[in-house]
């Protein structure tokens, strides 16, 4: 997860490269090289080139240049110079000049990436040429990346991958018997004693990087597509008619609404934290775009935004009274927030690298954070020692830690973490003390959870490999990988010598 997503401008990039290797297709969103044989359509041809190219230095946030490319009435205005299109003469349009220049003042800067291939130059070429037009039905001020979005098909699951998902975020069900796993847009289901698939649930999403349980037993789930959208969506997991795919009963969690009952936020980049206070009443969820979000829960009205981050929210979790909010950040802060004032409580700073993880202890007097350092942190949460935002405790875990995750009751809880050591520890949050070391993955481990009983825990990795191990000895309960259809290539047997 995070070997992809700290890189955010390259996820976008490899993205039609991952559609290629897990499916053996190209994706269904794919562009031609070759110039449209009809007429250029601006939101069709023209803006995927600009959004892909331009937009990370044009947007209307940094506006390089003055240059603004958030919608077509922008993109006219022009920036430090005027309208940089001439219709119907693409050689005197400065966008041409631009894009095809070798010298200073190139788009996109020498240092940002390669220029334009010639045939998407062509493109732009042929737009202007023909009058440079709006497509009908579109608004001038229309902002392009959610015109994008609305004509965007997500691509159908391969039936059997060609290679392993990384897995990024999993949960429980309520019963403790299923685990839910995020895919290549979708989610999958599992017997967690088993090990077998009993149900896929597509998905508009490329990644889920969080997901949770209602009260009412929906799930809900944060992701999106990297660099492209961000959403957080709920499902009923057990609903719509059921199609055979790949031997498996799948349903369609983007068009079926009966499946993704209620979309909560749709935003431009990933969604990458989401949690649930303990009571069920308030919901969470934060990401790329530095914006906390609070819903109520079962209303699901939503809280002003709250924004002091400096840089992406990684994780998120509740204060045992739900009045509290603890978050993690790529600013190498974890924070703690007062709900009611919308004001930082704290500000916990020791990790000096990015924190992806953040957890509280069930009494509230605590709260843990786990990050690039390889550290887990415990800080005091509250004011009664006067040491609020002080660390109390740190434990070594080996590499980065990427996700805290709690389970059990609040008398006796376990908090699992998982780390680029390939490991999922298990630790005592009361008397701050490791347990266990849940033996068996190979890979990076981003993904973990814990049992809402606290009998197991489970752990996903970059090969797509999902161990459940009981929490008590650390005994495995089952193995799987998460990529429907996937065969592991064999290895080939080392030929003996031959005797002389």
């Amino acid at each position: 997860m995070f070997r992809t997503r700290c890189w955010c401008i390259l996820c976008a990039v490899l993205g039609l490269a991952v559609a290629w290797l897990l499916t053996g297709a190209p994706a269904a969103h794919a562009q031609s090289k070759d110039a449209p044989k009809g007429p250029v359509s601006f939101i069709n041809d023209v803006a995927p080139l600009l959004k892909e190219n331009c937009y990370a230095c044009h947007d209307s946030k940094k506006k390089k240049g003055k240059f603004e490319l958030t919608s077509y009435e922008t993109l006219r205005q022009g920036g430090a110079k005027d309208d940089p299109i001439v219709p119907g003469k693409s050689k005197e349009s400065l966008l041409i000049d631009v894009v095809t220049m070798t010298g200073p003042g190139r788009m996109p800067p020498k240092e940002a990436g390669d220029l334009l291939p010639k045939e998407k130059v062509a493109i732009i070429a042929k737009w202007i040429d023909e009058g440079a037009k709006l497509d009908a039905g579109i608004e001038p001020k229309a902002e392009m990346l959610r015109e994008l979005r609305i004509r965007w098909k997500p691509p159908i699951p391969p039936v059997a991958y060609k290679f392993p998902v990384n897995v990024n975020s999993m949960v429980f069900t309520p019963d403790n018997k299923k685990l839910v796993v995020g895919g290549y847009h979708e989610l999958t289901q599992w017997d967690a004693a088993t090990g077998k698939l009993e149900r896929r649930i597509f998905t508009r999403a490329e990644r889920a990087y969080g997901m949770v349980f209602l009260p009412d037993g929906k799930l809900v789930v944060a992701g999106g597509r990297p660099g492209q959208e961000g959403d957080v969506r709920i499902y009923s997991l057990q609903a719509g008619a059921p199609k055979d795919h790949g031997g498996v009963p799948s349903v369609d969690g983007v068009n079926d609404k009966s499946v993704m009952v209620q979309e909560l936020v749709q935003t431009d980049d990933a969604i990458l934290g989401l949690t649930l206070s303990a009571d069920g009443k308030k919901l969470a969820a934060a990401g790329c775009d530095r914006l906390v979000r609070v819903w109520e829960v079962p209303s699901f009205k939503a809280d002003p935004p709250i924004e002091n981050h400096a840089d992406w929210v990684f994780g998120l979790a509740f204060s045992p009274d739900g009045k509290a909010l603890a978050t993690a950040s790529r600013d190498k802060t974890a924070k703690l927030w007062d709900l009611a004032a919308k004001e930082s409580l704290l500000t916990f700073p020791d990790h000096q690298n990015p924190v992806y993880a953040v957890a509280m202890t069930p009494d509230g007097k605590l709260g843990i954070s786990g990050g690039e350092d390889g550290q887990i942190r415990f800080w005091q949460a509250t004011d009664a020692s006067k040491n609020i935002g002080k660390q109390t405790k740190n434990m070594q875990h080996g590499k980065a830690v990427f996700r805290l995750a709690m389970g059990g009751d609040s008398k006796k809880p376990i908090l699992a973490s998982c780390s680029a050591d390939g490991t999922i520890k298990t630790w005592d949050p009361i008397a701050v003390a490791p347990l266990k070391t849940m033996p068996g993955l190979v890979d990076w481990a981003y993904a973990v959870a814990v049992s809402p009983d606290g009998s197991l825990v489970a752990g996903g990795a970059w090969n797509g490999e999902v161990r459940v191990w009981k929490t008590a000895d650390a005994a495995q309960v089952t193995v799987l990988n998460a990529s429907p259809g996937y065969v592991a290539p064999k290895l080939a047997a080392k030929e003996e010598p031959k005797k002389k």
